[in-house]
């Protein structure tokens, strides 16, 4: 698939990242979550003409979008989820890499792009699959799976505490007729979740049903249990995260006595002056380590 789109997506702590991971030249990293460039591109002026940068992105659509940002630098994008790094790397014949990253939030172009269903925001289709080639669908699941199902993934990925509620109001519903858009899903889980401030009633609903249809948590863990594999002794693995599902495997992950040495001993959040410019940044929290000798 390709498209003439210039992609939008700002990255969120772009100087912290090269600061604390410090790519060298003439060295192999990964990008596991190219999305539109920005940091893949960074790593790939750092390393040089004689260093070498795999960019993974499970979403073929911004893979060719960040073709744009990578012209002309020694990198090699590959349409792969990052739970398939090992695979990848050894199709390649490669055995280990000086750095591993992933930004673990989906960017600005996916959330705006309407028939991908991401947002609430604007009417579109219930898919929210960010590999959008595979897999079934948000309304796959939500006319699907079972009232108890439905409120597990509701509490489990959502932390929402009306989960049975939700759960057993989405059942009703699609017995009288099945959901097929964002915001009939959205007017359903308004009317029995109230608001709360500034926050919109179906916004931790939303984010559970994404996480589970892309299986976002399950390939992060899968991520983590081979990076120790895949990292050089010496080598740097940084992670970014936006909610805390996420941050605690990645803290949990780069304690492990005998295999990292955290680079950063609390995750480093985004200036006022980058979430001033990019309201994106506000929840994103990086954390970093070295790879070291069992």
């Amino acid at each position: 698939m390709s498209t003439d789109r210039v992609p939008v997506h700002v990255s969120v702590l772009p100087a912290e990242t090269l600061s604390l991971l410090d790519p060298k030249a003439g060295e192999t990293w990964v990008d596991c979550t190219v999305g539109g460039g920005g940091h893949t591109r960074m790593f790939a002026e750092r390393v040089g003409p004689n260093g070498r940068v795999i960019g993974l992105d499970q979403d073929p659509t911004m893979l060719e979008m960040a073709r744009q940002r990578v012209a002309g630098l020694t990198v090699e994008l590959v349409h792969a989820n990052f739970d398939q790094l090992s695979e990848v790397l050894t199709a390649r014949g490669i055995d280990s890499v000086d750095g591993v990253f992933a930004d673990l939030g989906f960017s600005s172009d996916q959330m705006s792009e309407k028939a991908r269903g991401l947002s609430f925001r604007d009417d579109g289709p219930l898919d929210m699959r960010l590999d959008p080639t595979t897999g079934e669908t948000a309304a796959d699941m939500v006319n699907t799976m079972s009232e108890a199902g439905l409120a597990d993934v509701f509490w489990e990925f959502g932390e929402e505490r009306r989960s049975r509620r939700v759960a057993q109001r989405i059942v009703a519903r699609r017995e009288e007729k099945p959901f097929a858009t964002t915001a009939d899903l959205a007017n359903v889980v308004r009317s029995c979740v109230p608001r709360s401030g500034s926050i919109d009633p179906a916004t931790r609903v939303f984010q559970a049903l994404r996480i589970a249809v892309n299986d976002e948590l399950g390939s992060l863990d899968r991520l983590l249990a081979m990076l120790p594999r895949v990292v050089k002794l010496g080598g740097r693995a940084g992670i970014i995260s936006f909610h805390s599902l996420e941050d605690r495997r990645a803290k949990q992950a780069f304690r492990a006595v005998g295999l990292w040495q955290p680079v950063t001993k609390k995750p480093v959040e985004a200036s006022d002056e980058e979430t001033a410019r990019n309201p994106r940044a506000r929840s994103a929290k990086l954390r970093v380590a070295r790879r070291i000798a069992n």
